[in-house]
C-alpha cells in the first residue's frame, strides 16, 4: 500500500466510460444538474481555497479514475491523496488534529466503526449534501458520515490450485474444509488487531454468522496467516502460498482479476457481508468547500458510475449500471435477503466499547491464535 501522498496537478486524465457518458451532463465548473443554484457559492469558495488533503484507506489503483474525472469536472481543484492504512489513518488524524498541525480535510476509510467515532466524537463537519435524497437512513450517520460504497467480504481462491468442487458455499462448509488438515498454512486472512476495517468485517461475521466460532476454530487449526492489508492478503493467494483469503475486499480482488485471471471470488450462500466506505469531512477542514465537492462527487452519479466501471468498487446508489454495481452484487450473492449489510450508525460504536472489543478478540486470540 501506497503511503507516499500524490498531486493531481498536471496528471493526465483517464478517459471516461462509455457508461459515464449516459450520465447527465455538466460543464465544468457549473451547478450539477438537480443541486440547488447556491451550490454556486459552494464551487466559487472552493475556487478560493488552497490544496486540499484527503487521507483514505481506498488503494491508490482504485482511487485514480475518481480522483481524475473529480478533477476533469473541477479544473481549479488542487488534491493532495494519502494511502493509508485504516488505523494508521485514524490515530495520524487524532494526533494530527491535537497538535494542530496540518491533516485532512476529508476523510475516506472502510473502518465504519472510527470513521463514525470521529462523527461523535466532533471532528466532523455537518453537512446536508444535494445527493442525500438519493440514499436511505441505513447509508450516513447525522449528516456527518456518509456511506458512498457497498463492497462485499469474500472468500477468493487460486483458481489453478483449487478445483470448482472444493469450494465451499456455506460458512459450515468452510470450517470444515478448514478442519480437514489440508489447508495448514494455505489461508490468508484479516489481523483484527491490527487492521480497522478487519476488526469491522470479523466482528460482524461473528455476530451475523451462527458458524463463526467453528470458522474462528478452523483458522487456528489451519494455522491461517494474518494480515493488516488487502493487498497482502491477494499476493499470498494470487502466488499460490495461500489457497484461499477470507473475508478479502470484494472491489480489490476484482479489480486484480482483470490482470490476474487465476485470481477467483466466491460468496456465500448463507449470506454475504456488505460494508459502506465513510467519507467524513474535517470539522476545522482548511479546504470545506472543496472537501464539499469531493463529498458530493463521491455520491453523484457521475461518480458512482466511475465506481462501478473504471474503479471497480462496488457503487452504493441503485440508479447506477456496470460491473460493480448494488444490483449486480445483489444478484451474485442470491438476492437482497442474502446482502448482510453494515448501516452506518451509531451502533458501530458499540465495536469501540473497550468491554465489547475485548470479548471479541478474546475469543480471536482462543479460536485462532491458541491464546
Amino acid at each position: 500500500m501506497r503511503r507516499n501522498p500524490v498531486s493531481l496537478s498536471g496528471r493526465v486524465l483517464s478517459v471516461l466510460s462509455v457508461s459515464l457518458l449516459l450520465a447527465p451532463a455538466t460543464s465544468a465548473q457549473s451547478v450539477p444538474n438537480g443541486y440547488p443554484a447556491s451550490y454556486k457559492a459552494v464551487i466559487d469558495g472552493a475556487k478560493k481555497e488552497g490544496k486540499m488533503i484527503i487521507y483514505s484507506s481506498t488503494d491508490q489503483a482504485s482511487a485514480q479514475p475518481l480522483l481524475d474525472d473529480f478533477k476533469k469536472e473541477y479544473p481549479f481543484v488542487n488534491v493532495e491523496y494519502n494511502d493509508i492504512g485504516t488505523s494508521q489513518l485514524y490515530s495520524r488524524f487524532l494526533a494530527e488534529a491535537a497538535a494542530g498541525t496540518p491533516t485532512a480535510d476529508v476523510l475516506w476509510s472502510s473502518a465504519m466503526d472510527l470513521q463514525v467515532k470521529l462523527a461523535a466524537d466532533g471532528y466532523a463537519l455537518s453537512y446536508a449534501s444535494p445527493e442525500s435524497k438519493n440514499f436511505s437512513a441505513e447509508n450516513s450517520y447525522q449528516n456527518m458520515a456518509f456511506g458512498t460504497t457497498l463492497e462485499p467480504a469474500a472468500l477468493i481462491y487460486n483458481k489453478r490450485l483449487v478445483k470448482p468442487g472444493d469450494l465451499p458455499a456455506t460458512h459450515a462448509a468452510f470450517a470444515a474444509l478448514l478442519s480437514g488438515g489440508k489447508l495448514t498454512n494455505k489461508i490468508a486472512t484479516w489481523d483484527p488487531e491490527k487492521s480497522g476495517v478487519g476488526f469491522t468485517l470479523m466482528e460482524y461475521d461473528n455476530q451475523s454468522s451462527k458458524d463463526f466460532g467453528a470458522v474462528s476454530l478452523g483458522l487456528g487449526k489451519a494455522q491461517a496467516g494474518l494480515y493488516s492489508s488487502t493487498g497482502a492478503m491477494l499476493e499470498k493467494v494470487t502466488s499460490g502460498e495461500a489457497l484461499y483469503g477470507y473475508n478479502i475486499i470484494g472491489s480489490y480482488a476484482l479489480l486484480r482479476q482483470k490482470t490476474v485471471p487465476d485470481l477467483g471470488m466466491k460468496f456465500w450462500k448463507d449470506g454475504t457481508i456488505a460494508f459502506q466506505r465513510v467519507a467524513v469531512i474535517n470539522k476545522a477542514s482548511k479546504a470545506p468547500n472543496t472537501a464539499k465537492l469531493f463529498l458530493d462527487y463521491l455520491l453523484s452519479r457521475r461518480g458512482q458510475l466511475v465506481m462501478a466501471n473504471q474503479s471497480l468498487i462496488y457503487s452504493l446508489r441503485g440508479d447506477v449500471a456496470g460491473k460493480a454495481t448494488r444490483a449486480v452484487l445483489t444478484q451474485q450473492v442470491g438476492g437482497a435477503a442474502n446482502l448482510k449489510v453494515i448501516a452506518v450508525d451509531k451502533r458501530l460504536l458499540d465495536n469501540l466499547v473497550p468491554a465489547t472489543r475485548n470479548t471479541f478478540l478474546n475469543l480471536w486470540r482462543k479460536n485462532v491464535k491458541g491464546q
